[in-house]
């Protein structure tokens, strides 16, 4: 008998992992506005990794965007804290924003272990993790947590080889995830509300409608296009 090959899409999802206690993951960025994509990495990390919980922690001032208008601390962490209602597995940290200036994440890994976490996982794309080196002390980073990459639509993939060259010795402090896949973008989020367009769908509701209420995004029409 012949062998058909396999239909894309159709291979056996693995259960979720079982939850290791005290793991905690962190999904730091600028969430500006947090989306279905972000959560979607939230929920693949914690099952996959078996986590106890995720922690959504909302940069102050993010390093990795100069000269871009950043929406108000208080409303990212307002839109955060509304899209992780309903699981008890995701919560907002405001650490950095209380902390203020520019957040790097490993004064936030830094704090979180003065707190007595212990088995820290840092969620991060693959496009993140291409220039993950030239970060503030990476190696520091990797002896604090582990770091969970996930795929990043446009971005190039990455593997154990890469971890292999660029931080010999430390393939056991990263693993890379095989999804989720979400090609949600900031930019497109915030041109669509300031050209007057629906985000439903791209955002949960009661995102979408807490940028309607405060009228956010609506000036920014000519933002310079990114994530």
């Amino acid at each position: 008998m012949t062998q058909r090959a396999p239909v894309p899409g159709t291979s056996l999802v693995a259960p979720p992992a079982p939850v290791v206690p005290g793991s905690i993951g962190v999904l730091g960025g600028t969430f500006d506005p947090i989306q279905h994509g972000h959560l979607a990495i939230a929920e693949e990390a914690r099952e996959t990794l078996g986590l106890e919980r995720v922690l959504v922690i909302p940069a102050a001032d993010p390093p990795h965007k100069p000269g871009r208008p950043v929406l108000a601390a208080e409303d990212r962490l307002a839109m955060a804290r509304l899209a992780v209602e309903g699981n008890a597995a995701l919560a907002v940290d405001d650490l950095e924003v209380r902390r203020g200036g520019l957040s790097y994440s490993v004064d936030t890994l830094q704090a979180l272990c003065a707190d007595g976490a212990t088995d820290l996982w840092f969620i991060l794309s693959s496009e993140a993790l291409a220039g993950f080196a030239a970060w503030r002390e990476p190696d520091r980073i990797l002896d604090l947590c582990r770091l969970a990459v996930v795929p990043r639509d446009g971005a190039p993939p990455l593997d154990p080889s890469w971890v292999r060259a660029t931080f010999p010795g430390r393939e056991d402090r990263v693993r890379f995830l095989d999804g989720p896949m979400l090609p949600i973008s900031g930019s497109v989020i915030r041109r669509r509300v300031a050209a007057g367009r629906s985000v439903r769908y791209l955002v949960p509701e009661p995102v979408a409608r807490y940028i309607a209420d405060h009228r956010l995004y609506s000036e920014l029409a000519r933002r310079t296009p990114t994530s």
